[in-house]
């Protein structure tokens, strides 16, 4: 009974140091508080779509961040996104292929994992069709975008997957099928407001 008592005892010591433990770390946590506040960033956008009959893709965007804390960001971003169509490439019934322009408007939640540099990101939002949009039964489509990035003050670099949902592709017997999907790189240039 004594052996079990002073076990007892020893695991009630070692659960209520680390209270105490991680009780301080907070209170040296607030010490340092991080200054919340918004970024602006700049970016271009090079990718490559993994849907026919849509081949590389190029794009421009704006981005704005507030910065939650030091490690948690929400995004809003928009911009421009063109899916070209080689010459030879196009729905059935085109006599070639038309390219297809997206406005993007879409929210996001940025997590730095490593370092304050890292981070994975998640979007979701809206795309409008501006061109080629007689080839879509739909104009406007679900957007999901997770990335993965690393972060300086001024530069950003990420690599993302984009799915616009309700977007028309090809498949592989040439019938049209809902959902088009592009990898990409993104370079920007941030600023703090």
């Amino acid at each position: 009974m004594k052996i079990a008592g002073k076990i007892k005892f020893a695991l009630a010591l070692t659960i209520s140091m680390m209270f105490a433990s991680n009780v301080e770390a907070q209170e040296t946590n607030k010490a340092t508080n991080y200054e919340q506040g918004f970024r602006l960033g700049v970016g271009a956008n090079a990718g490559y779509s993994v849907n026919d009959p849509y081949k590389l893709s190029l794009g421009a965007d704006v981005r704005g961040q507030y910065d939650l804390s030091k490690r948690y960001s929400l995004t809003l971003t928009t911009g421009y996104t063109n899916l070209f169509v080689s010459k030879a490439d196009g729905f059935p019934g085109q006599t070639e292929g038309k390219d297809l322009g997206i406005i993007p408007a879409k929210a996001g939640f940025k997590a730095f994992v490593w370092n304050d540099q890292f981070y994975v990101m998640g979007e979701a939002g809206a795309a409008f069709a501006t061109s080629n949009v007689e080839n879509t039964r739909d104009k406007t489509s679900l957007l999901l975008s997770p990335s993965i990035g690393y972060a300086t003050k001024y530069i950003d670099i990420s690599l993302n997957y984009t799915h616009y949902n309700h977007f028309d592709r090809l498949n592989n017997n040439g019938s049209l099928n809902r959902g088009v999907g592009q990898v990409g790189v993104r370079l920007a240039y941030g600023f703090e407001l």
